[in-house]
């Protein structure tokens, strides 16, 4: 399945796409697109609704985050050896965490605001990963089991905040509000049998800068679950994004970094795409 939620910063519904990519309204069976919605007992009830009976959504309307009430955002980095090299960082040993903050989520294809004097910003593709049961401590083996589903986010930073004027963590430089889009919707893990084999991509004004396929992953979808709870138990609605292929601005030579009026694409094999337009930001 594709859920999503349709409409209005705010006042977002509940919807689904059909076999044919129509958009399909689920107000008057769901209320929302929420986490205890992506238990598997739930999805498995969604699963077997006929969206062909489902009314059908006109139009275009804004698609907003695919999740209401996401808890955690927690990110990866480092995740791509090629990554690593072009930021002039060593291959880590375990997987690097950090928090993205949950007031930087917004639709996918929602304006990116620049902060009021930021040159640096930069862009990256990567795959989340939606939780869907409480993970405590789970082992690898099992780890896939307590996914609901994947999306695509674009990890957008400020570099300067992130590295310069960091004090040594990265959560500044990635927090920003609007450095979270995600969307346009999550698919769930039923129809994702290989999370580690994924064709991903970001374009900047029409140009291919970042092309990368999630089998390069230092550490796999499975590992970085069972891994994160071990640090912090993971609750449904959470959500992981897992680091970045190559192709960053910060690594481009030499390096460039958006601007008001640049518009990123980019997108996952079978999760979608998402298209922002880059806008600045008022002092204040």
């Amino acid at each position: 399945m594709k859920l999503l939620r349709y409409g209005p910063p705010g006042a977002e519904r509940p919807g689904m796409l059909d076999a044919e990519g129509k958009l399909r309204d689920l107000s008057a069976l769901v209320g929302e697109i929420e986490p205890r919605l992506l238990a598997p007992e739930s999805l498995s009830a969604l699963a077997a609704i006929d969206p062909g009976r489902l009314p059908e959504v006109g139009g275009q309307p804004r698609l907003g985050v695919p999740v209401s009430g996401i808890g955690k955002f927690i990110a990866v980095g480092l995740n791509y050896s090629d990554h690593a090299a072009e930021a002039g960082m060593p291959i880590p040993a375990e997987p690097i965490l950090f928090s993205k903050a949950i007031t930087c989520i917004c639709g996918a294809n929602d304006e990116v605001v620049l902060p009021a004097g930021s040159v640096k910003s930069d862009w990256e593709v990567e795959l989340g990963v939606v939780i869907g049961r409480r993970a405590k401590n789970v082992p690898e083996a099992d780890a896939l089991a307590h996914v609901a589903g994947y999306c695509v986010v674009n990890d957008v930073s400020e570099r300067e905040f992130q590295l310069e004027r960091s004090g040594g963590q990265w959560d500044k430089g990635k927090g920003f509000d609007t450095f979270g889009p995600i969307g346009p919707w999550l698919v769930t893990a039923d129809e994702v049998p290989d999370p580690q084999a994924l064709e991903m991509w970001l374009e900047v004004n029409g140009e291919r800068l970042q092309s990368g396929n999630t089998r390069t992953m230092i550490f796999g979808v499975a590992h970085l679950v069972s891994y994160i709870s071990r640090c912090m138990t993971l609750m449904p609605g959470d959500v992981i994004a897992t680091g970045t292929p190559p192709g960053v601005g910060m690594g481009c030579r030499p390096q460039r970094f958006l601007k008001p009026g640049d518009t990123m694409r980019l997108g996952i094999a079978g999760l979608g795409e998402q298209r922002q337009r880059v806008v600045a930001g008022t002092p204040g």
